[in-house]
């Protein structure tokens, strides 16, 4: 069997930033996007936001990364061409692709809009295509992807603010909705203000959920409360504050994805609430004490991004109410600086690329 190189895999020539190796360090590459089948979109990328999991994926943490590997799922665009067969998008079209390029498409979670949950779905980055070659995300100038995992992005929304929407945006609006804590008046725990908690924090505001923060990070009140906010704050490992607020909330969105402790926020529901679990930590697993879920019949239960038509619902909700992620915006060539920064939870509250204006040309 002949070995291509990625740059001879496929017909359109691409160029972004990858990693070649587990290092997870990043550098400029040069790879392939497949010819623009009849029912693909073409896009220019012009933005693309990191997420924790690209940190992870460049370093195969989670023991299933394919080098070499552009990260980058959080990806808006314009379209530059389209399939013969294409419906729903032209040329010229503000886009954005998500989580997930491909799926079976007739299973049980494919016909119900849950794409994200098919056994077959496709990864925008490091999974299999169905022609066997490998997908690459966004860090790159173009992509070629199947109309039916693209989104429409609402003119309202700037596309490198709105880029985090696609992953971050997604994972804690799935959940706010398929879990019932969307309901005005319901009270919401929010666990971690990063780039999920801060977007948990806006979209629940937007719903008329009643809002708590909750921290390791005092510093952090006057910014969930006076710029996001949140209706109050609570110090996790202050024992009086958390003693105050036991069995007061109806559910909880938790971000983190470091190891902690489960049992203080199961403490704060209230009976029959739920703990969401959106972050994804690596290493050991989660302790999870049984006691308190069967004395207060709660439930706890996890989420992850959202299928083609909620994310498309999405946008169209960030659009009415305005909601954007916090962003830095940098050049590709920070990536690497990005990542430690990242690593140290040093950005507020999501990395956006500029790759239109500084992912200097492979010509």
């Amino acid at each position: 069997m002949i070995v291509k190189l990625p740059e001879e895999e496929h017909p359109h020539k691409a160029f972004g930033w990858g990693a070649k190796s587990q290092s997870g360090v990043l550098s400029p590459l040069k790879f392939s996007r497949r010819a623009t089948g009849e029912k693909d979109v073409k896009l220019k990328v012009l933005y693309c936001g990191i997420c924790h999991s690209d940190l992870h994926m460049s370093k195969n943490d989670f023991g299933f990364s394919k080098f070499p590997l552009v990260p980058g799922h959080e990806i808006m665009g314009v379209v530059t061409d389209v399939g013969d067969k294409v419906e729903k998008f032209k040329v010229g079209d503000r886009v954005g692709v998500g989580c997930v390029v491909g799926s079976c498409r007739s299973c049980d979670n494919c016909k119900n809009d849950l794409e994200n949950y098919c056994s077959q779905m496709i990864l925008t980055y490091s999974g299999t295509y169905y022609d066997g070659t490998t997908t690459q995300g966004g860090f790159s100038d173009i992509m070629v992807t199947d109309e039916h995992f693209v989104v429409r992005i609402p003119d309202s929304i700037p596309l490198d603010a709105g880029a985090p929407l696609l992953c971050a945006g997604m994972t804690v609006y799935s959940p706010l909705r398929y879990y019932g804590l969307d309901k005005p008046g319901t009270h919401l725990g929010v666990v971690g203000l990063g780039g999920l908690g801060h977007m948990a924090v806006k979209f629940a505001k937007a719903m008329g959920v009643k809002v708590t923060v909750i921290s390791t990070s005092p510093k952090k009140k006057q910014e969930a409360i006076e710029r996001l906010g949140a209706d109050s704050f609570l110090i996790s490992h202050d024992q009086d504050q958390m003693q105050g607020a036991t069995r007061t909330l109806d559910g909880i969105i938790d971000t983190v994805s470091a190891v902690h402790p489960l049992q203080p926020l199961l403490s704060l529901l209230k009976s029959h609430g739920k703990l969401v679990l959106v972050g994804a930590p690596e290493g050991k697993p989660l302790e999870l004490p049984v006691f308190p879920l069967i004395m207060g019949r709660k439930l706890v239960g996890g989420s992850i991004t959202g299928g083609m038509k909620e994310t498309q619902e999405m946008f169209d909700f960030a659009a009415k109410h305005s909601i954007t992620a916090d962003i830095e915006v940098i050049p590709m060539d920070y990536v690497n600086t990005a990542f430690e920064r990242l690593k140290r939870a040093d950005v507020r509250y999501r990395f956006v690329i500029d790759i239109v204006n500084t992912l200097k040309s492979h010509n």
